[in-house]
């Protein structure tokens, strides 16, 4: 698992894009290594809990950040604080020790 820190909305000169945000993601600085998290899950963690997953979506610029996609827009508090993109390796324990219920 990585770690990240959300640094602001996508925005533009007159829009702000609610449900995207730039991500700064921890020991990478070139585009080449952000390319890497393309499709990979992020999970941000409110104070009172609730998680908002999203997918990252691109790198933006080239000093290693990213930009990536909430299910819901996160509120401004989110701004500055930390993210968690999970990896490949993540997923497979998941997979492998949780089982699907079917409902009949």
């Amino acid at each position: 698992m990585t770690h990240g820190r959300v640094i602001q909305f996508r925005k533009g000169r007159h829009t702000i894009h609610e449900r995207h945000f730039l991500i700064e993601l921890e020991g990478v600085s070139k585009r080449s290594d952000a390319e890497k998290f393309v499709g990979k899950p992020v999970e941000w963690k409110s104070p009172a809990g609730r998680i908002i997953k999203g997918k990252i979506s691109a790198a933006h610029g080239g000093n290693g950040i990213v930009r990536a996609i909430f299910e819901k827009g996160l509120p401004g508090q989110a701004i500055t604080t930390k993210v968690s993109v999970l990896t490949s390796e993540n997923k497979k324990d998941k997979s492998e020790s949780g089982h699907e219920l079917e409902v009949k």
